[in-house]
This record gives structure tokens, C-alpha cells and sequence, in this order.
């Protein structure tokens, strides 16, 4: 089973790698694949380059056996679609390996928005993330995608390799990049946010409004 779990990761924290593990370990996969998108399309730009992010990435998951980067989208011009990078997986992995897409409930409430999303299920499973506050609109194309391709367990994942939709509740870490680039713009440190080594290369390249400096 190969998993992916995309975002815009601006920048990543340990919400985001808790998360990442608790879906690996309720999978019971030995590797989640981090795609940071490169435009994200439903959102202004980012508050750090493309590059940047991967940096900040894989300072982030350094020593982590368990979480992996994917920079495809960052290696293609224009826009990220999940679409595109569904298929072109899908082409790498053949057509019997279950493909599973890890996206939260605040995303999915708008999935009938994506691009070519009707075509999503047909490439991969999608697990959806559950977020306190944010529900399924009633009668939306998300809740009814739910409904009609729920999945019984993790385990269901296995069995073919793509058109289930699972719900998990696991854990979160109430943080968010937007909660982090704020603290940082107002000169406040966001440490035990993120990793230190994430912390100290926000300060060293100025992203977010950061002061050079060693103070934590």
C-alpha cells in the first residue's frame, strides 16, 4: 500500500508529522509519503518558496524511517493537481497496488471543487481525516462519496486498489502553519511547534517575517 498525504506544509510542524505517523501506524504501513504541493490551488501563494519547503521538509523528518518526501509537484510547472499526481503514481505503481490519499475534512467538504475529481476514486483509496469543527456538509458530493464507498476497517484498503473511502479519528495536534506564520510575523517564538531544526532555518533564511537570531 502506498500512502501520500499532500499540503502546502507552510511551513511543516508537528502537527502535520504526528499526523503522519498516526495514519501510518492505523494502516499499519511502514512509510507515509509527504507531497508538498508547488501552487496550491485553492489558496494565495505561499509564505515560503517551493524550495524552501522541501528544505524544511526534510530537515523536519530527518531520522524518521517512517516519513518520506515526495517532490514531484515540485517538479512540475504550474498548478498542483491531485488528479495529476494520482495518475502519474498510478502509471509508477501498476494497477493492482492499493494507492491511498490522506486529506482532512475541511478540504474534502469542498471535493466536488477539485479539478477532474470525479476521477479521484477511480485512482486511489481516500482516507479522510477527521477534524473537530469541521463536518461533511449534508447532502454535499463529499458526504455522499462517504456514504456510498465507506469502508469497514483499514484493513479494506488492501483488498483492491482504489475506490474506498475510510474515515479515522485519530489524534490531532491542535497547530496550524497559519497559527505559526502569524507568531513568527509578530516576533514571538514558535518553538515546540515545529522541530528546532525547522525553527532555526525559518530564522536563518528571514521566512515569515523571522529575525536572524539564535534566541529560542
Amino acid at each position: 500500500m502506498h500512502v501520500i498525504y499532500g499540503g502546502t506544509f507552510d511551513p511543516i510542524h508537528h502537527g502535520h508529522l504526528r499526523l503522519a505517523l498516526e495514519i501510518a501506524d492505523a494502516l499499519a504501513v511502514t512509510k507515509v509519503h509527504l507531497v508538498p504541493c508547488h501552487i496550491p490551488p485553492h489558496r494565495g501563494s505561499t509564505g515560503a518558496s517551493s524550495e524552501q519547503r522541501l528544505e524544511l521538509i526534510q530537515l523536519a523528518i530527518e531520522g524518521e524511517p517512517g516519513l518520506r518526501v515526495d517532490d514531484r509537484e515540485l517538479r512540475r510547472a504550474g498548478a498542483s493537481y491531485t488528479a495529476d499526481t494520482l495518475r502519474q503514481l498510478r502509471q509508477e505503481l501498476g494497477p493492482d497496488e492499493p494507492l491511498v490519499m490522506v486529506v482532512g475534512t475541511d478540504a474534502f467538504a469542498a471535493f466536488d471543487r477539485w479539478r477532474e475529481w470525479a476521477d479521484i476514486p477511480g485512482l486511489a483509496h481516500i482516507v479522510v481525516v477527521k477534524r473537530p469543527g469541521s463536518d461533511l456538509p449534508v447532502g454535499s458530493e463529499a458526504a455522499r462519496l462517504v456514504r456510498e464507498r465507506r469502508a469497514d476497517g483499514p484493513e479494506a484498503l488492501n483488498s483492491a486498489p482504489c475506490g474506498a473511502v475510510l474515515e479515522l479519528d485519530p489524534p490531532l495536534l491542535d497547530i496550524s502553519a497559519t497559527g505559526i506564520r502569524q507568531r513568527i510575523a509578530d516576533g514571538r517564538s514558535p518553538r515546540y511547534l515545529t522541530p528546532d531544526s525547522v525553527w532555526q532555518r525559518i530564522q536563518a533564511l528571514g521566512l515569515y517575517g523571522a529575525c536572524p537570531a539564535g534566541n529560542f
